[in-house]
């Protein structure tokens, strides 16, 4: 798999994980910025750098959860790391523009 295609896969990806929820919010992950990066190493394994809207986000293991699942649903045999980190800290400016229509922000 060469650059450009591993650049897609992971929008691809990206776009699938539009399909999870934040549960306390319900608007997806991806347009809330919660994901800072998705690396793909070109065979069967995913990392996805995020963050939670709080530290102690209590829906947290939740949200990993799903992603796992979502993932997996298509790419059963991947490995997925999921690392969350909290720098840069989230805030409202790391929502998409359609995550601030849906929040009316």
């Amino acid at each position: 798999m060469n650059k450009q295609e591993i650049a897609q896969f992971e929008l691809n990806t990206l776009e699938l994980l539009k399909n999870v929820m934040d549960p306390e919010i319900e608007i997806n992950i991806v347009d809330l910025g919660l994901i800072y990066e998705l690396y793909y190493d070109g065979d069967k394994k995913i990392n996805v750098v995020m963050t939670f809207s709080t530290p102690s986000c209590p829906l947290g293991d939740t949200i990993k959860t799903n992603i796992q699942e979502t993932i997996k649903q298509k790419y059963p045999n991947f490995t997925i790391d999921i690392d969350v980190v909290f720098h840069p800290q989230w805030n409202t400016a790391m929502v998409s523009e359609e995550g601030k229509r849906i929040l009316g922000l």
